[in-house]
C-alpha cells in the first residue's frame, strides 16, 4: 500500500483524536494530581467517544482468538498512552492491575467490567460490576481500586473500547491474578507493528 493510499483510506475526523491528545498533554502539563487528571482527562474522554468517526479501521480490526490492543498515541515523555481495544464477541481479560491511573471510555459495543478488592488474607473479592456502553468512561488506579477484569458484554458482535493510562501501558511489567489472589507478571505490548504519527 502506497503512503497516498494510506492518507486516502484515513477517516475525515482524525482530527478529533489528535485534539485529544492535545488537550491531554496540555492536563499533563498542568498537573500531576491524580484525581485532577482522573477526573478532567474523563471528560476529555467522553467527549472523544461520544463521536464515532475518527478511528482509523486499522486499530479497530479484531481476532478470533483474543482482544486486540492497538497503541493510537504514546507521549514522548511517556507520561500517557491512548489506546483502542477491539474485543471480538465474547473476549475477556483475565483479573489483572495496572499499577498506574487509566480511564476506559467505550466507542462501539459495550463492555462489562468486573472490579475486585484484596481481603486481609490476600484474596481477590468482587467489588462490583458495571456495564458500560458508548459514550460511557470509567476511571481506575492505585488510588482508588486498579484490579479487574474486562469482556466484551456481546456475544455476537465486536465492541471497541479507548482507554488512556499514565504510562506507555505496553512497556509497564504489571499481574494478572488467579482467583487465589496468587499473582503472573507480564507486560502486555500492543497489536499493531506500525507506530501511528498523528
Amino acid at each position: 500500500m502506497t503512503a497516498h493510499a494510506r492518507v486516502a483510506a484515513a477517516p475525515a475526523n482524525v482530527g478529533r483524536l489528535r485534539g485529544f491528545v492535545t488537550s491531554f498533554a496540555e492536563l499533563v502539563d498542568t498537573t500531576r494530581d491524580e484525581r485532577t487528571i482522573r477526573e478532567s482527562g474523563a471528560a476529555l474522554l467522553a467527549r472523544l467517544v461520544k463521536q464515532d468517526d475518527w478511528l482509523p479501521s486499522a486499530f479497530a480490526q479484531a481476532s478470533y482468538t483474543r482482544y486486540r490492543q492497538y497503541l493510537l498515541h504514546c507521549d514522548s515523555r511517556e507520561r500517557f498512552s491512548v489506546v483502542s481495544f477491539v474485543w471480538g464477541p465474547g473476549q475477556s481479560t483475565p483479573i489483572h492491575d495496572h499499577r498506574i491511573w487509566g480511564l476506559v471510555g467505550v466507542l462501539r459495543g459495550a463492555e462489562t467490567v468486573e472490579r475486585f478488592d484484596r481481603n486481609p488474607k490476600g484474596r481477590l473479592v468482587a467489588r462490583d460490576t458495571l456495564t458500560l456502553r458508548p459514550g460511557d468512561v470509567d476511571a481506575f488506579g492505585p488510588a482508588i481500586g486498579d484490579v479487574h477484569r474486562v469482556a466484551n458484554a456481546y456475544r455476537s458482535r465486536t465492541s471497541v473500547s479507548i482507554h488512556v493510562y499514565g504510562a506507555n501501558i505496553g512497556a509497564v511489567e504489571r499481574a494478572t491474578f488467579d482467583d487465589d489472589g496468587t499473582p503472573k507478571r507480564f507486560v502486555s505490548g500492543y497489536a499493531n507493528t506500525e507506530l501511528p504519527n498523528l
